[in-house]
């Protein structure tokens, strides 16, 4: 699953992981970033993670907290993907 190589040994259920997995994949393909180890898909795993571990299991809640860290909403990621022709 694409964000399990950031949950660094730390505990989740299969069904929690898959649920972070889809939003991980989802905030990442708003912010037109390829999955990998760089310092921003890190950045959206680890935030993902953080709101997991405050309970939040909803893949869509999880992926707008997340593109919020960003200052983004789904708005503007929609508006930019229009401007780019996507």
């Amino acid at each position: 699953m694409a964000i399990t190589p950031f949950l660094a040994g730390q505990a989740f259920d299969p069904e929690a992981i898959e649920k972070m997995s889809a939003a991980f994949v989802a905030t990442c393909d708003a912010l037109h970033l390829k999955i990998g180890d760089d310092p921003a898909t890190r950045f959206v795993a680890e935030t993902v993670i953080q709101f997991a571990q405050r309970g939040i299991r909803d893949p869509d809640m999880l992926r707008k907290l997340t593109l919020k860290e960003f200052n983004l909403s789904d708005e503007s990621t929609s508006a930019s993907a229009l401007q780019s022709g996507n």
